[in-house]
């Protein structure tokens, strides 16, 4: 599903006009983008968890010369799926 599919069924589900669902879809990723900036941990209960995890830095190698690199340290978005979510995928 891309993001213009996901806006109609929003859209649809909550009877509001496409750019209202697409108005509040934004405001909703740049909030998470924000908290997730400063290092918070948002948790909607029955869906998930985002949060910031840290990953060290380490060696790697260049696949088309096979030189070592190093790869500096990062922090990358994590996502938990919640139980009610999980469950109801499966």
């Amino acid at each position: 599903m891309k993001k213009q599919d996901f806006i109609k069924a929003v859209a649809k589900q909550a009877d509001v006009s496409q750019a209202t669902a697409n108005d509040c879809f934004d405001a909703v990723v740049d909030t998470i983008t924000k908290a997730l900036k400063k290092g918070d941990k948002l948790t909607f209960v029955g869906f998930g968890t985002f949060s910031v995890k840290k990953r060290a830095a380490r060696q790697g190698r260049n696949p088309r010369t096979g030189e070592t690199i190093q790869i500096k340290a990062a922090k990358i978005p994590s996502f938990k799926a919640g139980k009610a979510l999980k469950d109801a995928v499966n």
